[in-house]
């Protein structure tokens, strides 16, 4: 699937959601239709978006919403005039996607529509029960079942490709995971390599293990990357920092070599940071533990957002903690490649920042 400039796709029952954009707004589909919305230039980032002349679905709506959000150097903010999109007004207010700027406006702030997963998770659950259970660092809350199946989906317009999250089938995926562990590339710091057999047992321990969870990623539906997604409490990285109850780390590896740079980069990393906050609203903070001696993915991991901690020794290596907060993550929009011309300039378009402003008017 290729798109002009940007969009996604998502699901609306058994419909299938379209948006690009254009210069002069947002083409969106619904599957039945194609409207165009036009987006009027309010200058220092805001944008007017029109309302449809026809009804148009909620998530089709979304979808506009996205592909004006999702790849922004700059600051961004929606503006709709609350009249013409009464439709939707009620809904889009209730679930926090919409803000009430004044009377007749409403504002679509980024860094509160993109945590709500409507767009991106095919199958979110409520919130799982908490519980909190002994584990070999302290308690930590007993853990949700694993999903199966597709658990993410996101456009990318830099690579005009849909970036995906699967489960891991221990069967059918068993080639691909053995193929890659034994790549000399990632045999350098995974050290993982083995027999088909010795790939097997390693993923059903996995499977058998409620703290761990075997994933890919995938660009059009096509395997490049695989993912070993943990909770920190229980994992060995909670000895040596004071873990939150739903605190996540990950470990990764590119099997795909024509997939590597920071095109890539930036596109599966903040994907993958941005399902770990969506599936579960109490994540306030991702972690991961790279060698200290990687230079270069501390460098990309400083770079999409996270802060180094401080270095500690595992019995196999010396480790750098390194932090992502789920406000720093939203506010900062690190999923759209942000690259502002100013960055000592004090955000003028957060939810923060219109506060202010009511607040003085």
């Amino acid at each position: 699937m290729s798109l002009d400039t940007a969009g996604t796709i998502t699901r609306d029952g058994s419909t299938m959601c379209r948006a690009r954009k254009a210069n002069n707004g947002v083409f969106v589909s619904d599957g039945t239709a194609e409207c165009h919305l036009a987006v009027t230039d309010q200058s220092n980032g805001i944008s007017n978006l029109g309302a449809p002349q026809d009804p148009l679905s909620l998530n089709a709506v979304l979808t506009a919403f996205e592909a004006l959000t999702n790849w922004n150097a700059e600051e961004t903010q929606i503006v709709l005039d609350r009249e013409p999109w009464n439709t939707h007004a009620d809904a889009l207010l209730a679930s926090g996607i919409a803000v009430k700027l004044n009377e007749t406006q409403l504002g679509v702030f980024p860094e509160l529509f993109w945590q709500v997963p409507h767009l991106w998770l095919p199958d979110m659950q409520p919130a799982y029960p908490q519980s909190m259970v002994p584990g070999p660092n302290g308690q930590h809350p007993h853990r949700p079942p694993k999903p199966a199946g597709q658990m993410y989906h996101r456009y990318i317009p830099w690579l005009e490709q849909v970036f995906s999250l699967r489960a891991l089938d221990p069967v059918l995926d068993l080639e691909i995971f053995h193929n890659w562990m034994n790549d000399d590339r990632v045999v350098a710091f995974f050290d993982e390599a083995g027999t088909i057999a010795k790939h097997q047992d390693y993923l059903a321990k996995m499977a058998a293990d409620p703290h761990m969870m075997p994933v890919l990623g995938c660009l059009d539906g096509e395997p490049f990357c695989y993912f070993e997604l943990y909770w920190a409490c229980e994992n060995r990285i909670g000895a040596h920092y004071d873990a939150q109850p739903w605190d996540r780390g990950w470990h990764v590896l590119v099997g795909d070599p024509t997939k590597r740079g920071a095109d890539y980069i930036t596109a599966w990393l903040p994907s993958l940071m941005h399902y770990m906050f969506l599936t579960e609203p109490r994540t306030q903070a991702l972690v991961g533990e790279p060698a200290t001696n990687h230079t270069q993915q501390l460098r990309n991991l400083t770079r999409c957002g996270f802060a180094r901690i401080k270095d500690f020794d595992f019995p196999h290596k010396r480790a750098t903690l390194v932090r992502l907060e789920r406000d720093y993550f939203f506010k900062s929009r690190l999923w759209a490649r942000p690259d502002p011309s100013d960055p000592g300039k004090p955000l003028q378009l957060s939810l923060s920042s219109s506060k202010k402003t009511g607040a003085n008017a």
